[in-house]
């Protein structure tokens, strides 16, 4: 078992401070360790220059499927090490990759501003991530707008060009203005438009801040109209407040389960032991993340924490410390293993992954996608190791929505070399239309389905799974519904007794209520007996065959089932 020292330092900032060092090599992790069976494992996809995709670009219809091919591959080699969210770069710089009615196609998937790739590129890589039981969400670059000659190429498409009021032009570079209060409606109907056109599953604010250096930044006559009795520096938070409220509130208007989050600076302010420096969300750039959380108007922060040593754990800390319910996950930069990038050892990768873990964290999300991909460092290998197994992305747990039903009963059938699972569908509603399954299995007679090592399929759509499992043991599978929101239904459960099994009599639990009835039925689901409940149930008078009992209550609702061979 890895092993932590806990050093306590004093500070007035923290109820309970700890900085954690792992004294053993990080990417060795013993077998009995358990892994949370609810975490981000998140990657920053950014397109920008083409960094991490696309490689190549549209320049013949035939290049489409290049592209779409490299996307597939590189969504396989993200699965195979354990990802399961991508933040993938919807708008870019005024631009974006999906058919807008706002915004031109950005210039990186066909080399050319405005052209159309001839197909949604968004839609695409919603689909292929779905399909790989991966989120997908929408990152969006809120207010840069690229430099002066970036802007220029874009000609009449830009937006200086298209709405000036709503820009600033900053050390060489175009801005949306926070503090013109039409910028947030723009901002809105952006984000209002992929809400309703794609089936995200959270969009993620990118730049939701001012430039990062502002002495100089010309919005003195703005201030003066509108910041009446607040300084400068409360005016510039509240108008960068006001945005994030407004977005997380057209988010949650359109499709409430739809995460919202933002990557603030990595540091939120100066800490009682550790100082960030002049360098950090609240006093540089103008981001109240915590009090965001707090507020509610974000479920999740991605903190971009890409330093090390006691400027990276000590402001984890911090952020977990003051996450008031809500998601912390934070941005570990992976680039920083390259040479070019400072070329750190590969135990400080694991270090990181493994301490933000033990503080409580929902999770870590890479930057960049490329070098993950291409194992620099191989950061690859020791984060499969870590992130070792499935893991469900943590649920929205505030909603106050109610949770899908169970869906019972569920029925198991040897097949050959396979076991054939079956459940109920659970019906769509208005609060989670997008029920899907989660199936856990464990051999013997009860599955543990808080253990994610029992995780044997994670958001199926069908109601019908098959396991190849040759084995003769007795065998356990429990079956959740899923909300969009990420919020797992009551287990419903079956065993299917080992091969061999000569079953004589079925043993049953106490009474779940008053007046339950027992019903037997046959593999093809004839209802062969009924009779008052016992714990006690003598079958020895059956043919040989596959049978199910179901217990139900005096309303016929179904509250245990149990498959025997007999």
């Amino acid at each position: 078992m890895i092993t932590f020292v806990i050093f306590l330092f004093m500070g007035q900032l923290f109820s309970k401070i700890f900085l954690l060092f792992i004294l053993l090599p990080q990417f060795l992790i013993a077998e009995n360790e358990r892994v949370p069976k609810h975490e981000y494992r998140a990657v920053w996809l950014t397109v920008i220059e083409n960094l991490d995709w696309p490689s190549s670009q549209v320049k013949i219809p035939s290049d489409t499927l290049r592209q779409q091919r490299e996307l597939v591959q590189l969504l396989d080699s993200l699965q195979a090490i354990g990802v399961n969210t991508v933040l993938l770069q919807t708008r870019v710089r005024g631009n974006v990759i999906y058919p807008s009615d706002i915004e031109p196609f950005t210039g990186v998937l066909t080399g050319v501003e405005g052209k159309n790739p001839g197909y949604d590129a968004l839609a695409f890589a919603i689909d292929e991530c779905h399909k790989r039981s991966m989120q997908l969400h929408a990152w969006v670059v809120t207010f840069p707008l690229g430099k002066a000659e970036y802007v220029k190429r874009m000609g009449a498409q830009s937006l200086p060009r298209k709405k000036r009021n709503l820009c600033t032009f900053y050390d060489g570079s175009w801005y949306m203005e926070p503090g013109e209060p039409a910028t947030a409606n723009y901002v809105c109907n952006l984000v209002a438009e992929i809400t309703k056109k794609y089936n995200i599953d959270g969009l993620h604010l990118d730049y939701v801040r001012y430039p990062d250096r502002t002495a100089g930044y010309p919005d003195g006559k703005l201030y003066r109209r509108y910041g009446g009795n607040l300084s400068l520096a409360d005016w510039r938070r509240a108008n960068v407040t006001r945005i994030a409220k407004m977005v997380h509130d057209t988010v949650k208007a359109i499709k409430p389960w739809v995460r919202v989050s933002c990557a603030p600076l990595g540091k939120y302010h100066d800490l009682s032991v550790y100082s960030s420096k002049g360098w950090n969300a609240r006093e540089t750039v103008y981001q109240e993340a915590q009090d965001w959380l707090r507020d509610g108007i974000m479920d999740i922060l991605f903190p971009m924490l890409y330093f090390r040593g006691n400027n990276f754990y000590p402001f984890v800390l911090d952020w977990q410390e003051n996450s008031h319910g809500r998601h912390i996950v934070p941005g570990v930069g992976v680039y920083r293993l390259l040479p070019e990038y400072g070329g750190w050892p590969a135990t400080e990768f694991s270090r990181q992954l493994f301490t933000t873990r033990a503080a409580g964290a929902a999770g870590t999300a890479l930057f960049r996608t490329r070098h993950i991909y291409e194992n620099a460092a191989s950061a690859a290998d020791i984060y499969s190791t870590v992130y070792r197994g499935k893991a469900l992305v943590p649920p929205l747990a505030w909603s106050t929505a109610p949770l899908p039903d169970a869906p019972s009963p569920v029925t198991v059938e040897r097949v050959g070399d396979s076991l054939r699972i079956e459940w109920q569908r659970v019906a769509a509603a208005e609060h989670h239309p997008a029920v899907r399954y989660n199936v856990y299995a464990a051999f013997g007679d009860s599955v543990d389905v808080d253990d994610a090592s029992n995780l044997l399929q994670i958001n199926l759509a069908d109601t019908l799974f098959i396991w190849p499992c040759r084995t003769e043991k007795t065998v356990s599978v429990a079956v959740t519904a899923v909300d969009a929101y990420g919020r797992e239904s009551v287990a419903a459960r079956c065993s299917v007794p080992a091969l061999y099994n000569r079953t004589t009599e079925i043993l049953l639990p106490e009474p779940f209520s008053w007046g339950q009835r027992l019903r037997l039925y046959d593999l093809y689901g004839k209802l062969i007996s009924e009779e008052r409940y016992s714990t006690r149930v003598g079958v020895r008078a059956l043919p040989h065959g596959h049978y199910c009992l179901v217990v139900v209550d005096r309303d016929g609702a179904v509250l245990h089932s149990e498959y025997f061979k007999k």
